[in-house]
């Protein structure tokens, strides 16, 4: 540890036995201990985010189905959103986790507070970007004469709030890479209570329909980004934030959005997979989008306490590469799988079972439930292999290996889905765009499973070989 990041590590642990009850030691040699205190209470926080879109989902569903439609038109705008904000997080949690491993506390600092000065412009470019482009946006999704106005009063009030769900994504990262999921949970669910509150009496109260959801979102935003001011400011966790940290050094901002890059693209391709899907469903009808909609958001609702284990337990995988302990990073690995691959599994068992009472908690149109019930069996009937897609990605990016995270992560919604997308329903009608779902999951989940057994077989190797795979992994 070199003279600056000793100097930080005292001032960190001034008040040492206050840090000590907030914070998780990533060096604890229970392993599996603590990769559930970490990983919990990041699958409860990232749970609390799905939940608070179905409880949006089911309050603006007793608006109509032009209403539920409009809102499941705007997923792809948000994931896309959203995108940006993960790729950052995922690229600066990668850096401060790695970095904590070797005892470069300052570095983490640094790469901390330069990701948070850079994505408060990055957020208002976006911002003024897709107002400017929203009603073309909505009509490429193939938005109807009847659901293009209330998508746009959704959208636009919703984008007001990016800036601040943009800094809230990145915050949320930073916290977990060093060890405190728990202040990242309780600052969600608190969002999450908030919003629960707000969206009836903006909605129904106050008459403000879908614009009164939009509104509840933000208002909770506001509540996020309170804690984490309040949090950064009183030096509560081991990295610290402050202006002084920020270093706009390219070579850092390079490590950030490299590791970063693979996780943003793979979202963006997220939203276009979505685009397409909503354009593919388009042409049958406006029941036939609403349940492609429902189908959607059980995937994202399914998908987050997996990827909510992924990025708790990423700060142990990224800790153990650091300081060069392979092998606890091997039985990480291989515990956080099992656990990925249970959830997975059981979650896509439990939709397929029973689809229907699910389906029904969204719309009461019988029309829309047949439709709905059918899509949500095949669109999770390859569920269960998501986990073992998210895991391996983690580890990928953990280990900085950018451009193999990439090849994994695009194969889901990219270079699989798109052309399923764009031939399957021409030939086979929406039968077909079922299919291009199920074939793409199937397909993203062998490449990951080729590409886990190969980063195990390595680990091993550096394991039997510690001087020479060890120096050649790590590089």
């Amino acid at each position: 540890m070199n003279e600056p990041d000793a100097e930080l590590a005292i001032e960190n642990n001034r008040d040492g036995m206050a840090k000590k009850k907030q914070h998780i030691d990533l060096s604890d040699p229970n392993l599996s201990s603590l990769i559930l205190r970490l990983a919990i209470p990041s699958i409860v926080g990232l749970s609390i985010n799905a939940l608070q879109q179905v409880v949006n989902a089911i309050f603006v569903g007793a608006l109509g189905a032009q209403a539920i439609a409009a809102v499941s038109m705007t997923l792809p705008v948000v994931v896309l959103l959203t995108a940006v904000g993960q790729g950052i997080g995922v690229g600066t949690a990668s850096f401060i986790s790695r970095h904590l491993g070797a005892g470069e506390y300052l570095e983490a600092s640094r790469g901390a507070s330069t990701a948070l000065a850079l994505a408060a412009p990055i957020g208002i470019m976006f911002t003024a970007a897709l107002l400017l482009n929203l009603r073309g946006i909505f009509a490429t999704l193939g938005a109807t004469p009847t659901i293009m106005p209330v998508a746009l009063d959704y959208a636009a009030t919703l984008l007001f709030g990016y800036t601040l769900m943009l800094l809230n994504i990145i915050n949320g990262f930073i916290v977990r890479a060093e060890g405190n999921t728990r202040f990242s949970m309780w600052t969600m669910i608190t969002a999450f209570m908030l919003n629960g509150m707000l969206d009836p009496a903006f909605i129904f109260l106050l008459d403000l329909g879908v614009r009164g959801a939009a509104l509840a979102t933000l208002v909770s935003q506001i509540a996020a980004i309170s804690l984490y001011i309040a949090y950064f400011s009183k030096r509560r966790g081991i990295v610290l934030v402050k202006i002084s940290n920020i270093s706009l050094r390219t070579s850092r901002i390079r490590q950030l959005a490299f590791i970063g890059a693979p996780a943003t693209m793979t979202s963006i391709l997220s939203a276009i997979a979505s685009m397409l899907l909503y354009g593919a469903a388009a042409p049958f009808g406006d029941d036939s989008i609403a349940a492609v909609g429902i189908a959607v958001r059980f995937l994202t609702i399914g998908a987050l306490p997996v990827t909510g284990l992924c990025i708790g337990s990423q700060a142990i995988l990224g800790f153990g590469w650091g300081a060069g302990d392979f092998a606890r990073v091997l039985k990480a690995a291989k515990f956080i799988l099992s656990m990925t691959v249970a959830l997975s599994v059981a979650y896509s068992a439990a939709v397929v079972i029973f689809a229907r009472p699910l389906v029904g908690l969204f719309s009461d149109s019988e029309k829309v439930t047949e439709i709905a019930v059918s899509t949500c069996i095949v669109f999770h009937f390859f569920f269960g292999l998501f986990g073992i897609e998210s895991f391996v990605t983690t580890m990928l990016q953990s280990f900085g290996r950018a451009r193999l995270s990439l090849v994994v992560s695009l194969a889901r919604h990219g270079y699989l889905f798109i052309p399923a997308v764009l031939l399957f329903p021409v030939i086979s009608g929406f039968n077909g765009l079922l299919a291009s779902q199920a074939i793409a999951e199937l397909g993203a989940g062998v490449i990951a499973l080729f590409v886990m057994f190969h980063q195990f077989a390595e680990l091993r190797r550096a394991l039997r070989h510690p001087t020479s795979r060890a120096i050649e992994i790590a590089g």
